[in-house]
């Protein structure tokens, strides 16, 4: 079993020459991953619940509910009613997640043929986008009608887009393969 030192000197090593970086702490780093859930207008108080618990399985941490900043009266949103939910992963939680959503998740996703290197913005993080939850072996599919999305942010250290897809290629994210006709 490797280290985490060794590890990180293998990644720096295969990162050196594609980034052109002299020094391991200039090689970029992943910093948190964010999990985030919008339940929008649902007023059904067992569907939020379903959704608080769903999304504790699927992360194995407690999601934080967030609320509406201001009130809109013609989407029937208060200030303060709770709109989403989200966890943020750090360390060992988050490996643990990677390595569930790219080896096992991503792979059971309907007709899934990789991610698009397009949704890299220009501070270095990804955001990728599932519609249904239940690709996690983590949740239960015995009730198929309270299907819902999130959105994933894998949150670097890297300084811009071409640093941040070196990184995730090298982290292995199954990017889409370019056609060559």
């Amino acid at each position: 079993m490797s280290t985490s030192k060794e590890k990180n000197n293998t990644s720096f090593a295969t990162l050196k020459g594609e980034l052109d970086i002299k020094n391991i702490m200039q090689a970029p780093k992943l910093t948190k991953v964010i999990v985030s859930v919008g339940t929008g207008s649902v007023k059904d108080k067992n569907k939020s619940e379903l959704i608080k618990d769903r999304l504790a399985k699927i992360t194995g941490q407690k999601p934080s509910p967030r609320p509406a900043r201001m009130s809109i009266a013609t989407f029937k949103l208060r200030e303060g009613d709770i709109v989403g939910y989200q966890v943020t992963l750090r360390g060992p939680r988050m490996h643990a997640f990677i390595d569930r959503l790219l080896g096992v998740a991503l792979p059971r996703t309907k007709d899934f043929r990789g991610i698009s290197e397009t949704s890299i913005d220009d501070m270095g993080n990804y955001t990728l986008g599932i519609k249904e939850h239940t690709i996690f072996p983590e949740t239960s599919d015995e009730d198929v009608r309270d299907i819902f999305g999130m959105a994933i942010t894998f949150v670097t250290s890297a300084k811009d887009k071409k640093e941040a897809l070196a990184f995730f290629k090298h982290m292995g994210l199954p990017f889409k393969k370019a056609d060559t006709k």
